[in-house]
């Protein structure tokens, strides 16, 4: 492997460092140890105009969620619905905040971390529910938000990835809300996949095969689930009719082939995308814009994308 000099340096910490995995953890420690590595790779998280927190009504209660405003101007303002990353088992809004602050700066949109239940405690569909609820909470309190409720996108890292791709085959098929676009970053498209990117990414010092599997068996009841084109949003029927999509990879990602197969199958379906493999950099890479150049591009990337989807490529 030829890794970007950058990336190097912190996969020989990992390793003089004697990194454990983190399915070798207990999630207790996997959750914490996660949220670590997050901040200390994130940097120093951007202000922005305001940030609030919110409860708002879910399937089986109340959920977290964190609106970050940007000193966009007046009117209202586009808004991204953004899902954190951790294999539906580790994180929180807080996973996510230093990316959704960079966005909501860099696109001049709203920003909305949902806090979604986690596996294995709550199992599939557990978190696509909750994520579903979150969208359809953003689109009822556009007015109050000062959001604009035609430009709304979703995103996600990760899991993350894999809920924004679901919720936009749920919301198609259900007739709204309407989503402009979806920004996926190395997302999980298919529970059975078998590609060259999941056999050849085994090393333990980073996100291996051996984690994804971990991270389906704690979200999936039974490998049945995983048909459900809700879990797999690549074994979708049709994908036609899909927003327009960002998608962006790693290279050392075992989840790689898939995230691309998708982008492909979107265009292959009359959807509007835009791909892009980040070279000598693993999964993860997106949210260590704070130690890796190659994180602070990807985020460019992402909302410059978002802003001209938005149509407000002057914000």
């Amino acid at each position: 492997m030829t890794f970007d000099p950058q990336f190097q340096d912190l996969y020989e910490q990992r390793g003089a460092q004697g990194a454990r995995p983190l399915y070798e953890m207990t999630l207790d420690e996997a959750r914490a140890a996660d949220l670590a590595a997050v901040r200390a790779d994130a940097g120093t998280p951007e202000p922005v105009l305001q940030v609030l927190d919110e409860s708002i009504p879910g399937p089986a209660g109340t959920l977290p969620v964190r609106i970050y405003r940007p000193d966009a101007g007046q009117g209202p303002l586009p808004v991204l619905v953004y899902f954190f990353g951790g294999g539906w088992t580790l994180g929180s809004i807080e996973t996510s905040d230093a990316i959704c602050r960079s966005l909501a700066n860099a696109a001049g949109c709203l920003t909305i971390a949902v806090g979604y239940r986690l596996a294995p405690e709550n199992k599939f569909p557990a978190a696509l529910q909750d994520c579903f609820a979150a969208l359809r909470w953003t689109t009822e309190h556009a007015a109050r938000l000062g959001a604009d409720a035609s430009r709304i996108a979703v995103g996600g890292d990760s899991a993350g990835g894999n809920l924004a791709a679901a919720i936009t085959l749920m919301a198609r098929d259900a007739g709204g809300p309407s989503i402009l676009a979806q920004l996926l970053v190395y997302p999980n498209t298919d529970y059975r996949a078998d590609t060259p990117s999941r056999r050849e990414n085994t090393d333990p010092l980073l996100f291996n095969d051996k984690s994804v599997q971990w991270y389906w068996d704690n979200y999936l009841t039974s490998p049945e689930d995983g048909r459900n084109p809700l879990v797999s949003p690549l074994r979708a029927t049709s994908h036609a009719g899909l927003p327009q999509a960002l998608v962006i990879t790693a290279e050392y990602d075992p989840l790689r082939d898939e995230g691309e197969q998708y982008a492909q199958r979107l265009r292959d379906s009359g959807v509007p995308v835009e791909s892009t493999r980040y070279p000598g950099v693993a999964h993860g890479f997106f949210a260590m814009a704070g130690v890796l150049d190659a994180g602070s591009r990807a985020l460019e990337q992402a909302a410059a994308y978002l802003r001209t989807a938005f149509g407000g490529a002057g914000l």
